[in-house]
């Protein structure tokens, strides 16, 4: 499951993430809108709206990817595992891999970790994902989000993505 405990940090910051509001179904989903029964009711109230956990995982791990700067996302151990599974015949990329969130009724509180690429100024990196991700999960689910924490875990260095002959090379000779 994609959600996690609400820390005390977050408590006061959104409070009505407790995950047992009227508006959340169980089973990681919210309730957006209640909806309305009835023929005499307009067409677009008829029903109600739930959003699972998962979607506001994908949103937000796709918006922060959009960014540029951001090399990766996840822990170590996340990556490794999640680059053995990415050259799995048919297996798919984890777009929610380095992402959390807590989900309520009306709002959200989203955990990412990242890595950058060397150079880049990691503030400007984090202010322009965090951004991107409010813009993206509040326009795409009506959630308001309440928080976007960012944790730079590591950073990406081109040296990293050599063959492997740096390493293979004699210090001396």
């Amino acid at each position: 499951m994609t959600t996690q405990q609400p820390s005390a940090s977050k408590k006061s910051a959104a409070s009505a993430k407790s995950g047992t509001g009227a508006g959340n179904t169980g089973a990681g989903n919210t309730t957006v809108s209640g909806g309305a029964t009835g023929v005499d009711q307009p067409a677009a109230t008829r029903g109600r709206t739930s959003i699972a956990d998962v979607v506001v995982v994908k949103i937000a791990g796709m918006a922060a990817r959009e960014i540029p700067g951001v090399y990766d996302m996840g822990g170590g151990f996340s990556r490794t595992f999640g680059a053995v599974r990415d050259r799995v015949p048919g297996g798919r990329p984890n777009v929610g891999r380095g992402v959390k969130v807590e989900v309520g009724e009306r709002q959200t509180a989203i955990d990412l970790d990242l890595v950058v690429e060397y150079g880049v100024p990691i503030t400007d990196v984090a202010r322009d994902v965090r951004e991107n991700v409010i813009a993206a999960v509040e326009r795409i689910t009506g959630l308001e989000v309440v928080e976007v924490n960012i944790d730079v875990d590591d950073v990406h260095l081109i040296e990293d993505d050599a063959t492997g002959s740096a390493a293979a090379e004699p210090r001396v000779e």
